[in-house]
C-alpha cells in the first residue's frame, strides 16, 4: 500500500481509537459519578483527565514508533548508503520489505547503482578494447616498418608484400576509429531524436524488400512474414530504426558462419508494442554469451572479429536506439539453429 494512502488511514485509525477510548471512559465516569459542578481546575477534573491524556500519549507514541521504523530509519539508511556507493567494490543490494514508496525508492536506487557499476565496467572494457584493437595492428605495422628499415636488400616482391600488409593493417585501424566515431555521433543524435508515426506494414515491407534483394546478391535467402494491419502505427524515428535493421542483417551475414545463409524476419503485435524478430540458421552464439551481446566492445570470438572486421559496437548501437524509443531488445537461440534477436517498438496514439 502506498504511503499517501497508508499514512492518512493510520492517522484516521489512531484518531478513531482515541475518540472511542475517550467515549468509553467518559461514559464509565458519568455512569459512576454524578457530574462535577465546579471549575475545570478542580483536582477531580484533573484526575479524570489524566487517563485521557495517557491514552493520547499512547496513540502518539505508536505513531512516532511507526514513523521512525517505517519512514525515518529506511530513509536514513538510504542516505548512508548514498555516501558509500562504490562502483569498483559493489555492496549487496538494499533490501526493503515494503511495497510502498520507500520500497520503490530502494528498488530504483538498486537499479541506479547497478547501472553505475555497468557503466564503469563498460568504460573500463572500452579502454581495454580500444587499446587491444589498436595495439595489435600497430605492433604489426611497427614490425614490418622495422624489417623494411633494417633489411634494405630485400627483394622488391617481398617489399611490396610488406607494404600491402602495412596498408591492410592501417585500413583496419581506420575502420576501428570510424566505427567508434560513428557510435559516439549516434549517441549524440539520440539525445535530440524526434519520433513520428510510421505505418508498421509499410516499414516492414520496405525493410523486407530492401534486404531480400541485398541478401540474394550475397547468395543468401530472406523469409518474411508479419501479422500487422494497416491500422497499426509505430512512434519511431525511421532512419534510426532502419539503422537497427541494417546492423542486425549485417551481423547475421558477417557472423552467420555459412556460405548460404537463411535469414528469417517476423513481425507481430503484442499488447501496446510491435515486435520484430531477426533469426538465422547460422552457427549461433553460446547460451552463456547471449546476455553479453549488447555490451559495448563485446565479441564472442576475438579472432573472428579481427577476421571479419568491426569493433563490437553494432548490437550495443541497436540497444541504445531501441531503448531510446521506449522498447526492449534481447537475444535468444533461434529454432532455426542460429541466433535470434527480438526487439519491441511502441505503438503510436493517433487520437
Amino acid at each position: 500500500m502506498k504511503l499517501k494512502i497508508k499514512l492518512p488511514l493510520l492517522f484516521l485509525l489512531m484518531l478513531l481509537i482515541l475518540m472511542f477510548s475517550i467515549g468509553l471512559y467518559l461514559k464509565f465516569v458519568f455512569a459512576v459519578y454524578s457530574p462535577i459542578r465546579t471549575t475545570l481546575l478542580d483536582s477531580r477534573y484533573i484526575a479524570l483527565l489524566l487517563p485521557i491524556f495517557a491514552i493520547a500519549c499512547c496513540v502518539f507514541i505508536i505513531l512516532i514508533i511507526y514513523i521512525y521504523f517505517c519512514i525515518e530509519k529506511p530513509i536514513r539508511r538510504l542516505n548512508t548508503r548514498l555516501g558509500e556507493v562504490n562502483v569498483v567494490h559493489p555492496l549487496p543490494p538494499l533490501a526493503s520489505r515494503g511495497n510502498d514508496e520507500i520500497g520503490e525508492l530502494y528498488k530504483h536506487f538498486n537499479k541506479m547503482e547497478h547501472k553505475l557499476q555497468l557503466a564503469h565496467r563498460e568504460q573500463t572494457d572500452m579502454i581495454a578494447a580500444i587499446a587491444h584493437d589498436l595495439k595489435t595492428p600497430l605492433t604489426s605495422i611497427n614490425g614490418f616498418t622495422e624489417l623494411l628499415a633494417t633489411h634494405k636488400d630485400l627483394p622488391d616482391t617481398e617489399k611490396q608484400e610488406y607494404y600491402e600488409l602495412i596498408q591492410k593493417k592501417s585500413a583496419y585501424m581506420v575502420e576501428l576509429i570510424n566505427d567508434l566515431s560513428s557510435f559516439t555521433k549516434q549517441k549524440l543524435e539520440l539525445e535530440s531524436m524526434v519520433a513520428g508515426p510510421v505505418r508498421a506494414t509499410e516499414l516492414f515491407e520496405d525493410i523486407a524488400f530492401e534486404y531480400e534483394v541485398e541478401l540474394a546478391g550475397l547468395d543468401n535467402e530472406l523469409t518474411c512474414r508479419h501479422s500487422f494491419t494497416d491500422s497499426i502505427w509505430l512512434m519511431v524515428n525511421e532512419p534510426m530504426i532502419r539503422r537497427v535493421f541494417g546492423n542486425l542483417f549485417s551481423n547475421a551475414v558477417r557472423y552467420g558462419g555459412k556460405n548460404k545463409l537463411n535469414v528469417y524476419m517476423t513481425g507481430y503485435l503484442r499488447e501496446h508494442h510491435a515486435y520484430f524478430q531477426i533469426e538465422d540458421n547460422g552457427i549461433g552464439v553460446p547460451d552463456k554469451d547471449l546476455s553479453s551481446l549488447f555490451l559495448k566492445f563485446f565479441t564472442v570470438d576475438k579472432s573472428r572479429q579481427i577476421q571479419k572486421g568491426g569493433l563490437g559496437l553494432g548490437l550495443a548501437s541497436c540497444k541504445s536506439i531501441i531503448e531510446h524509443h521506449g522498447g526492449e531488445i534481447m537475444a535468444f537461440p533461434s529454432e532455426y539453429g542460429g541466433l535470434g534477436i527480438r526487439f519491441s517498438l511502441p505503438l503510436a496514439s493517433l487520437h
